[in-house]
């Protein structure tokens, strides 16, 4: 028997329901973390090479851009957090071909979404721009740039439900191949267009293009050839499966749209500081998915075990995931800490920052890089809340973190403090829906236990 043939029989028992918890959860989020690191490493090196230039305005452009480019992906995210919620516990359950039949039509419904989400979005380019406070030469360049990256919206929701149903599975390896392959393409092709090609951000957009495409054909690959985790999609199961599947997404949507139209607003903020203030928060905003990487890969991995023993019914597995995935966070937070504190001039430095960007990320770095804790702890329960049926409670805490969590937070700390208190107000925002995330998730899981006996 092949290779594949021998993961394809492995994979038809649901990998999380016996074993040591701590491990599914470190190896799950070892291999997602090197996966998404990848791609945030690859997103950082877009943004250093082009800081490269000496033209401050390219960089305060593409922060400009990432704001929005945070809300096309943050819908990406939201279709795949709908596709665990179904595949996992079908799986889990013993249900396989109930899960090829998921996938499928996951897969579908996340292209449809995704195709006009990216066109509403490509239509309002400039008007968003310009609310975000973006003028002249710097709203040029970001227009430019989302033209080019916003139509492969559905690209990446596709690519990125493949990763969630290869998770499902527990073939976090293949997962990770997927964003692993595609920031590996991104990076080189970056270097190769901007450092020697000179395409400037117009090469940027396209190098994200192509290694979005390729994240796509390795999901597909994994899903389709290795795993046989799709059926062929049928309009009446898709007439079935799409209530259930837009019930999960719609508020997971909604749900990491959220922090999207937060990042929005504290750019906003910020620009009345000016570009080099924009082109320090364009830095932060890429610095902190690196040296956080493995808390965002915790709070994608934990969906499927949550998932898988929610369908095995077994409750005690559940709370002890939770608690395990909570502390395990707490840790990568105090090691991320320590190295952005350690080598905070040296980042400074990397991306030529002066002045008052300079002070903005250094001060980032060493002061408020450990309030992220709240943050993850946020993630984690978010994960929970989507995977055990009770996808709104996300939205309502990451939507009143976006709102009640920032906006006082941030102008409060912009009138005393100019783009320093802008920055400090949006992490200490988050402090109290952190809290309450976690106490709503140890809630949740004691009540499903409850209906379990």
């Amino acid at each position: 028997m092949t290779n594949e043939g021998v993961g394809r029989r492995l994979a038809e028992a649901p990998r999380f329901v016996t074993g040591s918890l701590l491990r599914h959860i470190l190896l799950m989020t070892g291999a997602g973390a090197v996966g998404l690191m990848a791609i945030f490493a690859g997103d950082l090196a877009n943004i250093y090479f082009l800081s490269q230039l000496g033209d401050e305005a390219i960089v305060a452009a593409v922060g400009y851009a990432s704001s929005i480019l945070f809300l096309a992906t943050s819908i990406g995210i939201g279709l795949s957090i709908a596709a665990t919620a179904l595949v996992s516990p079908a799986l889990g359950a013993g249900r396989r071909i109930r899960a090829r039949r998921l996938s499928a039509n996951c897969h579908v419904i996340a292209f449809i979404v995704g195709s006009i989400s990216a066109l509403a979005l490509w239509l309002v380019i400039e008007p968003l721009l310009e609310l975000l406070g973006a003028r002249g030469r710097t709203l040029d360049l970001a227009a430019v740039y989302l033209r080019i990256l916003v139509p492969t919206l559905p690209v990446l929701a596709l690519a990125m439900t493949s990763a969630a149903v290869l998770r499902s599975v527990g073939d976090a390896r293949r997962a990770m191949f997927v964003t692993l392959f595609g920031a590996v393409v991104n990076t080189i092709l970056d270097l190769v267009v901007i450092v020697y090609l000179g395409y400037g951000i117009e090469g940027a957009a396209v190098s994200s293009l192509l290694a979005r495409l390729v994240m796509m054909g390795i999901g597909f690959h994994g899903v389709i050839r290795v795993h046989n985790l799709s059926g062929r999609s049928k309009i009446s199961t898709l007439r079935q499966d799409a209530p259930p599947f837009l019930s999960i997404a719609g508020p997971a949507v909604l749900t990491n749209v959220a922090p999207a139209v937060a990042n929005g607003y504290v750019t906003y903020a910020i620009a009345a500081y000016g570009d080099p203030a924009v082109a320090a928060w364009a830095i932060v905003g890429r610095l902190v998915p690196v040296a956080f990487g493995a808390i965002y890969a915790l709070s994608g991995t934990i969906g499927p075990i949550l998932g898988q023993n929610f369908g095995a019914r077994a409750p005690d597995r559940l709370r002890d995931a939770f608690t395990l995935a909570l502390l395990t966070m707490t840790a990568f937070t105090v090691v991320a800490w320590l190295g952005l504190s350690i080598f905070a001039e040296g980042v400074a430095r990397l991306f030529h920052a002066k002045d008052e960007a300079h002070d903005l990320i250094v001060f980032f770095c060493r002061w408020l890089s450990p309030f992220f804790v709240f943050m993850g702890a946020l993630f984690v329960s978010n994960a929970a809340f989507n995977t055990l049926g009770r996808p709104h409670f996300s939205t309502l805490l990451n939507w009143g973190r976006a709102t009640i969590g920032t906006v006082p937070f941030v102008l409060i700390g912009g009138h005393y403090f100019q783009a320093l208190g802008v920055l400090a107000g949006n992490m200490a925002g988050g402090i109290a829906f952190g809290l309450i995330a976690t106490i709503s998730g140890y809630q949740l899981i004691a009540r499903i236990g409850k209906s379990f006996r």
